[in-house]
């Protein structure tokens, strides 16, 4: 009987993809990003270089069949806002994919669970908070050196 890997073991995935990000995603977060159907890794991405995909844009893209059942698990919440890149809450929704499982909020202003929201008013179901203690260890560096509000934080 093959493993099933669980809600955790897909999240630590996620983890190791935005770990994947540094130094060439700074000064933005290094996010990571995993899609999931019928228990199975169906594609994978992290924060590019600024202006670049971000980790869900780049999972997205990677992506050679529909977003039908497809649950992402993504580190950080995604993006509300189109900036130098577009929204990635707005790409999930556009995508198909019907479950999100987040590590943090995102304690940019111009986002702080605008991206939740927006995933939930399409139907989305959303879980915040799994890993969240480490999530919030690899994301520390970031967390603490950007201020809410900060304007080093360049793509968005």
């Amino acid at each position: 009987m093959p493993n099933t890997l669980s809600n955790t073991d897909f999240m630590q995935l996620a983890l190791a993809q935005g770990r994947l990000a540094l130094p060439e995603c700074l000064p933005n977060p290094p996010v990571g990003c995993v899609l999931v159907q019928d228990n199975m890794v169906i594609s994978q991405g992290y924060t590019q270089a600024p202006g670049f995909h971000h980790a869900e844009a780049m999972a997205l893209s990677r992506l050679t069949n529909e977003c039908s059942a497809v649950t992402a698990f993504v580190t950080l919440e995604p993006c509300s806002f189109h900036g130098r890149t577009p929204s990635c809450a707005l790409a999930l929704i556009n995508s198909g994919v019907e479950t999100v499982f987040v590590g943090l909020l995102d304690p940019d202003p111009r986002n702080s669970g605008a991206g939740i929201r927006m995933l939930r008013d399409a139907g989305i179901t959303v879980i915040v908070g799994l890993l969240a203690e480490e999530t919030a260890e690899d994301l520390a560096d970031f967390l603490v050196s950007k201020p809410l509000g900060s304007s080093d934080r360049n793509d968005q």
